[in-house]
């Protein structure tokens, strides 16, 4: 016999939706801080704010993954890069947005199935890095094949990977 989400959520039943994402979303830019920015593979890290924004666009629209977006990116921004402050805010809003335009019917029943986290984190996070990686360059004006690939594709790769994890402990 399946329980409801509710039964499973660790939050009140009373707590709004909203407040609840809020809590949740705070909760992922300190993992990603604390524990996805140590786990370096060759200076790429995972970026668990980026699959967290696009699962609320999905659930709740454009403007809910725009502000979660900007909210998260920024204070990604000030804890962990730190160089580029307002740069990871920016490609978030926008790629919130863009996801928000895909917004599932089935708001916070929606699931993914293995395939599609790991594809669509691979797809989202080639263009995240791709732009975040373009500008930066530009900033920097340096042009190495490290960051082309490296930070590219690794860091998309390491993502999807991450976003793989995610749905397999998510099934159920």
């Amino acid at each position: 016999m399946r329980r409801s989400l509710r039964a499973l959520s660790p939050f009140p039943s009373f707590m709004p939706a909203p407040i609840r994402q809020v809590l949740i979303g705070l909760g992922v830019v300190l993992a990603q801080w604390l524990v996805f920015s140590h786990l370096q593979v060759w200076g790429v890290v995972p970026d668990a704010v980026l699959l967290y924004v696009a699962v609320i666009a999905l659930r709740y629209g454009r403007v809910p993954g725009a502000i979660a977006g900007f909210a998260a990116g920024l204070a990604i921004d000030f804890l962990v890069f730190g160089g580029f402050i307002g740069l990871g805010a920016l490609i978030k809003t926008l790629l919130g947005f863009v996801v928000g335009i895909f917004r599932s019917e089935r708001g916070e029943m929606l699931r993914f199935d293995p395939f599609t986290a790991f594809v669509g984190a691979l797809v989202l996070a080639t263009v995240h890095n791709g732009l975040w990686v373009i500008t930066a360059l530009l900033v920097e004006d340096t042009r190495t094949l490290f960051a082309a690939l490296g930070l590219w594709l690794g860091g998309a790769f390491y993502t999807a990977v991450l976003a793989l994890a995610g749905s397999l402990f998510r099934r159920g």
